[in-house]
């Protein structure tokens, strides 16, 4: 009993306990804390840097793709035979198959 009476009055204060409890709590320990979601978020953030890195090269290699297609009538043609497999009138289309070896047991 003596220890309670050298205590403060403040910090016998329940609001300020709560006070305190519900800050650290909220700084260290939930799950949108203050220490570790910092380090989190950079982590996504440098994912997202890299995704947004490859998806510019994939927009720049379809740019280029486009500007061939639209300069050069024989890649049109190369491009629209194998991507959709389309065909002159007079021309039949067979399409061959490989089955794959590694299913088969």
């Amino acid at each position: 009993m003596k220890i309670l009476t050298h205590i403060p009055p403040f910090l016998k204060n329940k609001y300020l306990l709560t006070g305190v409890g519900f800050t650290v709590w909220i700084l260290f320990f939930d799950n949108r804390d203050f220490i570790t979601s910092h380090f989190r978020e950079k982590g996504e953030l440098l994912k997202l840097q890299q995704s947004k890195k490859y998806y510019e090269q994939q927009i720049a290699l379809t740019k280029q793709e486009l500007d061939q297609l639209k300069t050069n009538p024989a890649l049109l043609e190369k491009y629209a035979r194998e991507k959709y497999l389309m065909k002159r009138d007079n021309e039949d289309l067979f399409l061959i198959r490989e089955e794959n070896t590694a299913n088969k047991h």
